[in-house]
């Protein structure tokens, strides 16, 4: 079985909205505004890289990702270069960029579970708020891969839901604290 990783950006109030500057927000770029960069702050990011085999988004994040990504060869070699999953019921074939490798769309979370029943390593999912949330509330996440931002954002998009749902445990498998006042935090989900 593959291992589902949520991996984000999020404040420490929980919100996952327009970290690198997405328009339409009106705290985007909340990452690099008010918090000095730390490059090692960020090794998790390029670390995730190496280690996944697949990348999982939803439609919005793809719209998103799939006009820029492609052309950051240096950047994101290791991310463009893997096959992509786009969860979506509402995407066509013919809407998917012809530049980025390997994209499949999946129609439902049931089409995720049985991704993940495949072989081969690690899917990250990028972005995707909804999903993240829709995919936790399903039980499908197995780890989570948080850069947590000393900011209070208020309004925004979450990355865990409000749902009324039985209590989830993580557990806490690494863990570092950077002067910039980042905190990495890795869970895996017991289950």
């Amino acid at each position: 079985m593959r291992t589902l990783i949520a991996t984000a950006f999020v404040s420490l109030d929980g919100v996952v909205e327009a970290p690198g500057g997405e328009p339409g927000y009106r705290n985007s770029g909340w990452t690099f505004k008010d918090v000095e960069f730390d490059p090692a702050a960020f090794e998790l990011k390029g670390r995730e890289q190496g280690e996944a085999t697949a990348m999982l988004m939803g439609r919005v994040s793809y719209e998103a990702f799939s006009p820029v990504w492609p052309d950051m060869t240096e950047d994101f070699a290791g991310y463009n270069a893997m096959p992509k999953y786009v969860v979506s019921t509402t995407l066509r074939e013919q809407d998917l960029v012809t530049n980025w490798g390997e994209i499949t769309i999946l129609r439902s979370l049931d089409e995720v579970a049985a991704l993940k029943e495949t072989d081969g390593g690690p899917i990250s999912i990028h972005g995707s708020a909804e999903l993240n949330r829709n995919l936790a509330d399903a039980g499908l996440i197995d780890r989570y891969h948080l850069l947590v931002f000393p900011v209070l954002l208020g309004a925004g998009k979450r990355l865990f839901s409000d749902s009324d749902k039985d209590k989830q445990n993580l557990w806490l498998v690494e863990s570092e604290s950077y002067g910039n006042g980042i905190q990495k935090l890795v869970y895996d989900v017991v289950r």
